[in-house]
């Protein structure tokens, strides 16, 4: 009786301990989980320890809640200029809606996969291959625009979507590098232009202050001399103002006859002619009424 009792208490707490561990769920963090009760939805479970009810509730696989990086396969895209470009297309994007990313929709990600490329063959196809290369973030923008669309009612948020990479042609591309290498040469010799024109201008405007600087020095120096020399024409002409007052003070003193001095300085007219530094010749006032000058004065 006793061995009857302990079996049947170990397999009641058998039972027990598997009811147990299969109504308690943990949820890791990031994640959630669906709940269904008898077929139904019945609630969506969040990160930490939840109970459920066994073999009555059932829970379903557990979604990611983070956000994703998925890179989708290479598109092919036919241009409005009628050239084939492949182009790599990274969408980022995250769950928000459990319960919508699992009854909404069969599968999000081979759905996003689907619309990604019908948006892209879209957007892409009613621009040649210099707008698909020159207007990436116009692209990536308009495609993010209409996932996010049709994505809103599956749960799913788009982040960003990036083109990861746009290649045209063989031909085309060695056409832009060719391009491109041209307008680096062009922008190249622009720029030297632009140093030598600048070196010019600064040159100039170096010769041109010289200029000034020189001429200024040569009006200092003009006015300079010009003034050393007016000074030495005052002192000059002070000398001989100051010789004649000797002169005639001395005449005065040793009261000599007008007639001897008048004879004297006509004496002397032909010296002072000689002189290239006299002009005028000055007469003394007194020879004009010395009888001997007039006409016919024997003496």
């Amino acid at each position: 009786m006793n061995v009857e009792l302990l079996a049947v208490l170990v397999v009641a707490f058998g039972v027990l301990g598997f009811i147990v561990v299969r109504s308690i769920r943990v949820i890791p963090q990031g994640s959630a989980a669906i709940v269904e009760r008898m077929g139904s939805y019945h609630r969506t479970l969040t990160p930490g320890t939840s109970l459920v009810v066994p073999f009555i509730d059932k829970m379903r696989d557990m979604l990611d809640m983070r956000e994703q990086v998925q890179p989708f396969p290479p598109q092919t895209v036919l241009s409005s200029d009628n050239q084939i470009v492949s182009v790599d297309v990274v969408v980022s994007y995250q769950v928000v809606n459990p319960k919508a990313a699992t009854y909404e929709v069969a599968n999000y990600f081979s759905a996003m996969e689907q619309v990604t490329a019908s948006a892209l063959r879209n957007v892409a196809g009613g621009k040649d291959v210099d707008e698909l290369l020159d207007a990436r973030e116009e692209i990536a923008n308009q495609l993010r625009l209409e996932l996010a669309e049709s994505t809103e009612t599956w749960g799913v948020q788009i982040k960003r979507v990036q083109l990861k990479s746009i290649d045209p042609p063989a031909a085309i591309q060695e056409s832009r590098a060719r391009q491109r290498q041209t307008q680096l040469d062009n922008e190249a010799a622009a720029k030297a232009a632009a140093d030598r024109s600048k070196a010019e201008i600064a040159a100039a405007e170096g010769e041109k202050e010289a200029a000034i600087l020189r001429a200024q020095g040569e009006a200092q120096a003009i006015v300079l001399r010009a003034e050393a020399e007016a000074r030495a024409e005052g002192m000059r002409a002070k000398g001989h103002a100051d010789a004649i007052g000797l002169v005639a003070r001395a005449i005065q003193e040793s009261n000599v006859d007008h007639r001897v001095l008048a004879y004297q300085y006509i004496q002397a007219l032909p010296e002072i002619a000689k002189s290239g530094s006299n002009k005028v010749w000055v007469v003394p006032p007194d020879l004009a009424g010395l009888g001997f000058l007039k006409e016919g004065d024997p003496s």
